[in-house]
């Protein structure tokens, strides 16, 4: 692997800030170097040759800035997780009206995709409104569709059966959900394909943690940022947790993922019950 020095690397983020909107300043040295690293393997090119393109071709800046952004997802990524979101989370916001739930960094949208499954499920769809939203617009699209690798895909099928078929807290209330309620699955043609009444459930847009605040002007029960925040540097890290903080209801949950957690400023202001932290419930005084 190609190994970027830390001048290489800011000289990487200049130009990519000098000739676009993205700003890869905070991200997290480590990983960034690692992404730039990959590019330049996978394009067989120097870093010069590499900030030239930049600097002269704005599709080009598109491309990269979508190899450095990871986009790894999953049905149901972490079953454990999902059950106890099922069984013991979203029963608790079934008295409500609504159900607000962002996910933030949705790659290609099979994490969505659960969601609105296990919303299903616990017939609670109807009254959930679901927001979506990524910096890569290509995996947006994607996630839009709904149509995924089924040979890439099948392996996860067991993870929908661990979720929506089995009840860890009750072994004998086992439900035989068939794939049939929520995708078609066309081994031919190498395809899993969400049911409509899914696909169009969620709000789709493009969002740039680093730069933007709420762009859904709704306040959220529930948002889901799993394996963003790894990326990104402790100063970051802290921008992204006030947004999230100050967008959620009091006791409103924020999902993160298996290998990242809240430390620093915003460590007292959330209780940690496993991958949730719940918001403290903010009291006024006058």
């Amino acid at each position: 692997m190609i190994a970027i020095s830390s001048i290489e690397l800011q000289q990487f983020i200049t130009a990519v800030k000098s000739h676009s909107g993205y700003d890869f300043s905070e991200y997290s040295d480590k990983s960034l170097k690692r992404r730039v690293a990959k590019i330049l393997t996978d394009y067989k090119m120097d870093l010069p040759g590499l900030i030239a393109q930049i600097k002269n071709d704005k599709q080009q800046v598109e491309k990269v800035v979508k190899d450095v952004t990871v986009n790894t997802t999953e049905l149901f990524r972490d079953p454990n997780i999902w059950q106890l979101l099922k069984h013991s989370v979203l029963p608790k916001l079934a008295h409500q009206s609504t159900i607000n739930i962002w996910h933030a960094g949705c790659s290609t949208g099979q994490e969505v995709y659960s969601m609105l499954m296990v919303l299903n499920e616990l017939n609670l769809l109807e009254k959930a409104r679901i927001y979506a939203s990524d910096l890569n617009t290509d995996v947006l699209d994607a996630a839009q569709k709904g149509i995924y690798k089924y040979r890439f895909n099948a392996s996860y099928l067991d993870n929908f059966d661990k979720v929506l078929k089995e009840n860890p807290l009750n072994y004998d209330d086992f439900r035989d959900v068939p794939y049939s309620k929520y995708f078609e699955i066309d081994k031919t043609k190498d395809i899993i394909k969400m049911n409509s009444f899914l696909a169009e459930k969620p709000i789709f847009k493009k969002h740039d943690l680093v730069r933007d605040g709420n762009i859904f002007y709704v306040k959220f029960d529930i948002i889901i940022c799993r394996n963003v925040i790894i990326y990104f540097n402790y100063a970051l890290q802290n921008k992204i947790f006030d947004l999230f903080y100050n967008n959620l209801y009091n006791n409103g949950i924020l999902w993160l993922g298996m290998h990242e957690s809240i430390m620093g400023p915003f460590a007292g202001k959330f209780e940690k019950n496993n991958q949730f932290y719940h918001k403290k419930e903010v009291v006024f005084s006058i």
